[in-house]
């Protein structure tokens, strides 16, 4: 994991996403995940060029499963973004970067 990647948990969620000033990314993956282990290098590089303006997260579903369940993650890695407390898009499976960076524009280009 990046030095500009949170490292989300169920104790920390709500306040570094739900209730971030900035749109947040959250990466749900899992030790055991070939495709997320594949986008991982891709999700840490966006995380340092977003800096400041869009917070990267990753949570483990493995330990965190309750959040999964909350927004009803069935298939990992999934990309979920993150607006004024609510998802505004979300993508399932090993993504392409040029997926990611298109999710994360739209959300730091929306009226606030």
């Amino acid at each position: 994991m990046s030095d500009h990647t949170v490292d989300l948990t169920s104790e920390n969620f709500d306040t570094e996403v739900l209730q971030s000033d900035v749109p947040v990314l959250v990466d749900f993956w899992a030790v055991w995940c070939a495709p997320c282990r594949m986008i991982a290098p891709v999700v840490d590089e966006l995380a340092e060029t977003y800096d400041g303006k869009v917070k990267i997260g990753k949570l483990n579903v493995d330990e965190n499963g309750d959040i999964a369940f909350r927004y009803n993650v069935r298939g990992i890695p999934a990309l979920l973004m993150f607006g004024g407390g609510q998802v505004v898009d979300q993508m399932v499976g090993a993504g392409s970067r040029d997926r990611i960076v298109a999710m994360i524009d739209k959300a730091t280009s929306a009226p606030a």
